[in-house]
Parts: C-alpha cells; structure tokens; sequence
C-alpha cells in the first residue's frame, strides 16, 4: 500500500495535471520510467496542483454556485461593491460598459501558510481587436472592498495581486496581450497603468483568455515561498506554466477578492467560480515558530524587476532559474570543463614531444 501510494504521489506531483474540480480528468503525461529520470535529473521542476478533494476545500473562502452566502450582512462570506451583479451562473464585475468598477471580497480572512487557488473565470465583450478593456485582478491582500484605480481596487496595497490584462497602455511594449501578471507589494510600490505595471512586475505570460467559446481556468499556488501560476485556456483539461518564482514571502490573515475595471474601453468580466484548497505541508520548528500574521510580503530575488527585458512572445527574459535552467547550466558547466581539459592535455602532449626532438 505505502509503494503504490509513493507511485501515485510521484505521479501526480510530476505532468500528470487534473482540471480544476474536474475530478478524474488528465492531462497526457510520460511513464513513469522516464518521468522519475527526469526528477532525478531536473528536481522540482513542476509545480503540484491539486486535483480538486473535497476534503482540502475550503468552503469558507471559495465562491460556488449556487451562490449562498454573498451579500452586506456580516454572517456572510462575501461582500460585493461598485458595478458587482449577482446572477445564478455568474458573478459579472463589470458589464460591457465605459467606467464600471466593481469588486467582491472574502469576508473571512485566511490563515493557512499553504494554499491553492483555483479560478473559473470568463472575459468577453463586444469590442474588436485593441479595443476592449482593462482586466481583472485577483487580491490576497491585507486590506479589501477599498475601491481604487489598478483594475477597481487601492494601489499601494499590501500583499499578492495577480493581473490579467487585456489593454495595451504601453504602445511600445513587444508584449502580447492578453497578459498575465504578478506583482507582491509592501504598500511601499504603484502600480504604472501606463506602463502596464512592467516596473514592479515580478514575472509574467501571455495567455489568450478573452473571448474563447468554452471555459478557463487559473490556478494561483503559494507554498513554502514558492508562488505558481497555471493556466487552462485551450479546453484540453491541461495545465500550462505561466509563472513559477520562489522567494516569495506572504503573510497569513489577509482577504482574496477579485475586482475589475473599465474606462474608456469595456468587458464583460465574469468569476464562475474561486475555490481554496489547503495544501497539507510540513513546515520545520522554526517555520512554526515565526508568527506568520506580522510577516511583510516581500521578495528575494537576483535581480531588481526594473532589470527585466521584454522579449517578443511577452516573457520576461531574467526569469527565476528553474530545474531546467539549472540543469543546462551545469551541462554547459561541466562540457566547459571536458574541453579545457582535451585541450590542456593536447598542449601538454605537443610540448613533450617537442622536448624530446630537442634531446
């Protein structure tokens, strides 16, 4: 039993991804012979999602149809402001129309260490190519239902926000949109609508989510500092990376929301459905130890996102080095080695005969 749950649990942890709440469907993966020789040789490459159990949901900061439990009173588990409209089969931030703001919050604050995020989202509107606007957010913050100009909600907040752009502000960017981004602030930063938060961007991804005719999905992980975003947009119950850093450290008892904004440009910007799974982790003494509430969201990173270069598919050049970058690294590293050492000894070969033709 405990070796054939280790090979579920190696295969499951490697590309064998289930859909969000889709129980029982996967995506394609290799055997399991080749994918323990990748482990081996790359590490934690992936990152896990989980496959939607119930028994890790947690119903107090998920959002799921049918939508109990939304409204001002304090015994319920969500609040909505500004252009928030409630139906049976959706939660519409904004309508397809010019300056709308609206946002809905959890109204229990969070206090796992670990956790997943799984959002069915839908953006679409009437508007052509360029000419539809701006995208939602989505909020772990300390702060909420606090109205303001990056995507409906405060700047200067404290904590994760994770943008899906639609709009182009910056016209000299090679960035494709739609586009998603992170960015974790101390309430110290702004975000730069006309620069499309570029400064203060930690990494991002182009991901085409508007308009499509079947649903999508983002899943948003954090553990042990390790902060994940995945996609399912293609309709083929399959996740794709879009975002993998580590480093990231964020305190427990802060809110998740989403909000969304238009302006002179409209969506429609619909959430389905946020569900919160709490990943079971075992944390060292120390981790325990530290008081998670006062710690300050933060970064370790090598460089200073202002250093990231845009490339044409929309990624971030200076990204974090994953299992694979450090694997061709060391590759690189180590045929470097074998080189200088063949040419060493051809040397070394060539002044000893050249010696004995002396003698």
């Amino acid at each position: 039993m405990a070796a054939a749950a280790a090979a579920g649990w190696i295969w499951r942890w490697g590309w064998g991804w289930r859909c969000p709440g889709r129980s029982g469907l996967r995506g394609p993966g290799p055997g399991p012979t080749i994918l323990m020789l990748f482990l081996l040789l790359l590490g934690p490459v992936a990152a896990d999602i989980t496959d939607g159990n119930s028994e890790h949901l947690k119903r107090e900061h998920s959002l799921i149809k049918p939508y109990h439990g939304i409204g001002s009173s304090s015994t319920l588990l969500w609040d909505f402001q500004g252009s928030t409209m409630l139906t049976s089969q959706y939660v519409r931030l904004t309508p397809d129309e010019r300056s709308k703001e609206g946002s809905i919050w959890n109204h229990l604050p969070c206090f796992l260490k670990d956790w997943e995020m799984h959002v069915h989202f839908k953006v679409h509107g009437a508007g052509k190519k360029n000419l539809h606007g701006d995208g939602i957010a989505l909020w772990y913050t300390r702060d909420r239902l606090v109205p303001g100009p990056v995507f409906g909600s405060k700047d200067n907040f404290h904590g994760l926000a994770i943008f899906l752009d639609t709009y182009p502000n910056d016209e000299t960017t090679e960035r494709v949109f739609p586009y998603i981004s992170v960015m974790v602030n101390n309430g110290s930063l702004s975000y730069d609508h006309s620069k499309d938060g570029r400064w203060t961007e930690l990494a991002g991804c182009t991901a085409d989510f508007r308009n499509r005719d079947h649903d999508t999905f983002l899943a948003v992980r954090y553990s042990r500092g390790r902060l994940t975003v995945m996609t399912d947009l293609e309709d083929k119950n399959e996740w794709k990376n879009c975002i993998d850093i580590t480093g990231v450290r964020l305190p427990t008892g802060y809110y998740f929301g989403a909000s969304a904004g238009t302006g002179d440009l409209s969506d429609n910007h619909d959430i389905i459905s946020m569900k919160l799974f709490q990943l079971m982790v075992e944390h060292t003494p120390d981790e325990e130890s530290i008081d998670w509430t006062k710690i300050e969201p933060s970064v370790n990173f090598l460089k200073s996102p202002k250093d990231n270069v845009d490339d044409p598919t929309g990624n971030f050049r200076s990204g974090p080095l994953t299992g694979w970058r450090v694997f061709l690294l060391l590759l690189c590293a180590l045929l470097g080695i074998i080189v200088c050492a063949v040419v060493g000894a051809v040397v070394f070969q060539k002044r000893q005969e050249r010696n004995k033709r002396f003698y």
